[in-house]
């Protein structure tokens, strides 16, 4: 039963105020803007509600610990890579994620995304967030 005082409110992620406040990060790549938080302790998580204008993409990389992404809106291509010598061949098919949809990343597994569509995601890593340039 709705409470004629206090009617529902309806709001999807443009109307939102979970995804206002994103900010550009210095040292990633353009497109990139995000609101996040810290862990205040070894155990913790941080999460990032990211978004990305569509034709942006980030290089080759990784994160010191595992990660989960979730599509919120849009398509995302994650492409994997192994080190051979000094050259970075892919490792697998590309991984594509649309909406719904959850990626999990290892720690230290390299990777790059490419985002297709103008993509809004939930992004957790299990400790303090990190990018390291795969070169």
């Amino acid at each position: 039963m709705t409470d004629p005082k206090n009617p529902p409110v309806d709001v999807d992620s443009e109307t939102s105020a979970v995804w206002q406040g994103c900010v550009p990060v210095p040292g990633t790549p353009d497109g990139f803007t995000m609101r996040g938080t810290y862990p205040q302790n070894p155990a913790g998580v941080e999460v990032m509600l990211e978004r990305w204008e569509p034709g942006t993409a980030e290089p080759a990389h990784f994160h010191p610990g595992d990660d989960m992404t979730v599509v919120v809106e849009g398509k995302m291509i994650v492409q994997f890579y192994r080190k051979e010598g000094d050259a970075l061949v892919p490792d697998g098919e590309p991984l594509v994620l649309s909406q719904g949809q959850a990626g999990y990343i290892r720690a230290g597994r390299i990777h790059d995304a490419r985002y297709v569509e103008r993509c809004k995601l939930v992004y957790v890593h299990d400790r303090a967030f990190g990018f390291h340039a795969a070169s």
